[in-house]
């Protein structure tokens, strides 16, 4: 028996993040939701969700399934609890369906509770609903993930010439370059994975997580609680970010209290606000409900995946820019930018330059732009024409 990872109702509140990827492929802490099952677990993990997005993954056998609601939050005795489901049986809280034991064709499942003989009640359990939750709660998955990723295992042997502080809170994978640098533990773990880098006069203190693959360039300077997912290229001031995967922020330029999608570059000297000046709330823009919430006193930027930030740019608090962006523009930007802009005055993008502008960009990750992406993103695109 798998287990099936499903896209709960509550999925178009994470835009721009889950316009272009189910809520199973979003990556925080050091993993992302669906690596974080299968290495919980040990089981064959698949992944539910929209019908425009469903090709992007792996096809969902025949057969009986633990069908669990991507977004919840992960904990043992919750784990276990779903582990141990008879057939035909789910768990309920008030918001819905969170897990169950069913044999069902992939496309007749939906979450109802009404698919199950039998219902068990629990408290309400912790999921992810707005983006920017994943920068707020970025500090205790990386802590989790990094017990999870570590357990039973011992670091590679680090460079004499890197300064450690806390050192058995530092874990470094197999084929990661460090020289001269400042790995920092004492405010939490720090885990550079297989074949990255981090770059001589980089300080970092944690808790942090640096992806496969990924660079940390000289004289970075990083606080946690930030991660870089894979193939990420890092550089200047980072603090409170998560960046998904094959995105640069390679250059000067702070980004701070950050969600950072797929595939986007931030030019240099981009920077970021994530104060008001008056210190109050900062509210984001939901793209599912048009409207502005109250986030916290700090929120920087939320970007979805394809989108690029021009060298010298001003970020304002609490922006919110969509999916294949290419933003410029004078003085202190909007904090609204749609799917699919050129500019923040010109229009939209024409969509055959901007999959050519997606594809090159892959290219220089040795990548490229393919059919199923291309769906996706035509569907979005018809979406504002």
């Amino acid at each position: 028996m798998s287990i099936v990872l499903f896209d709960n109702s509550n999925r178009n509140h994470l835009f721009p993040l889950t316009y272009t990827k189910a809520v199973a492929s979003l990556r925080f802490g050091i993993l992302s939701i669906q690596e974080r099952w299968a290495l919980s677990t040990s089981q064959n993990i698949f992944i539910h969700t929209s019908n425009y997005l469903q090709n992007l993954y792996s096809a969902i056998p025949n057969g009986p399934h633990l069908w669990v609601d991507a977004a919840i939050v992960l904990d043992d005795t919750l784990l276990a609890s779903i582990l141990a489901l008879a057939p035909d049986t789910c768990l309920v809280d008030e918001i819905g369906l969170v897990a169950g034991n069913l044999e069902i064709a992939a496309k007749d499942f939906n979450a109802s509770v009404l698919n199950f003989k039998t219902q068990i009640k629990i408290n309400t359990v912790q999921r992810i609903k707005y983006p920017w939750e994943i920068m707020l709660w970025n500090d205790r998955f990386i802590r989790a993930d990094f017990s999870l990723v570590t357990k039973g295992r011992s670091s590679q042997t680090i460079s004499t010439t890197v300064n450690l502080i806390n050192a058995p809170e530092i874990f470094i994978e197999e084929g990661a370059k460090l020289e001269f640098c400042t790995l920092n533990a004492s405010t939490g773990p720090i885990y550079i994975a297989k074949d990255a880098e981090v770059m001589e006069g980089t300080c970092i203190r944690g808790p942090f997580s640096l992806g496969e693959n990924s660079v940390l360039k000289m004289n970075s300077r990083v606080y946690g609680a930030t991660s870089l997912g894979p193939l990420c290229m890092g550089g200047g001031e980072i603090k409170n970010a998560v960046i998904m995967g094959h995105t640069n922020k390679a250059h000067d330029g702070y980004l701070g209290d950050a969600v950072i999608g797929e595939w986007c570059n931030i030019g240099a000297g981009a920077t970021n606000s994530n104060v008001k000046n008056t210190a109050g709330d900062v509210k984001v823009w939901n793209f599912a409900t048009n409207t502005y919430q109250i986030v916290s006193q700090k929120c920087g930027l939320i970007m979805g995946d394809y989108s690029r930030i021009a060298i010298n740019t001003s970020i304002n608090t609490g922006t919110v820019i969509g999916v294949s962006c290419n933003v410029f523009g004078a003085g202190l930007l909007p904090t609204i930018i749609d799917n699919f802009s050129w500019g923040i005055e010109s229009g939209k993008y024409d969509f055959k330059k901007a999959l050519y502008a997606i594809d090159n960009w892959k290219k220089l990750k040795h990548d490229f732009l393919n059919d199923q992406e291309t769906i996706v993103l035509q569907a979005l695109y018809q979406q504002i024409h």
